[in-house]
């Protein structure tokens, strides 16, 4: 189904706002994290479901538990990397970053504020 001209016109105006978005771009131009941490987290986690199994075979349950900590950690290890920027935002840049998101919140506060009375508007009018 084609959205309607309104609709049309508020996916545009969500689109231009989220261009502008300082903090979204930042972390879409972030690096990916390095895969051979990936690597050896996977491993890590082989390694760790091994002495879960072998935890599970004996019966000995501290085993298990053990194995269950070399598992987590290391999946824990590879999730919570840090991830390298593209590009800082120190200096003038990051003062001109700040300033256009406090004067970037003002303009999202009228627009959420418009949303919401237009939404008011349809359910009041039973088009919702």
């Amino acid at each position: 189904m084609p959205l309607s001209e309104y609709e049309q016109r508020v996916l545009e105006q969500m689109e231009r706002d989220l261009g502008s978005d300082p903090k979204l771009g930042s972390a879409m131009a972030r690096a990916s994290r390095p895969r051979s941490r990936y690597v050896w987290a996977g491993l890590g986690v082989l390694v760790g479901l091994a002495v879960v199994v072998v935890g599970a075979v004996t019966q000995l349950m501290l085993v298990g538990v053990l194995g269950f900590a070399v598992m987590l950690a290391a999946a824990v290890w590879a999730l919570l990397a840090p991830r390298p920027h593209a590009a800082a935002g120190t200096g003038a840049g990051g003062a001109q970053a700040a300033k256009a998101k406090g004067s970037r919140r003002k303009g999202d506060t009228s627009f959420m504020n418009r949303m919401e009375q237009r939404f008011d508007k349809r359910r009041e009018q039973g088009e919702i």
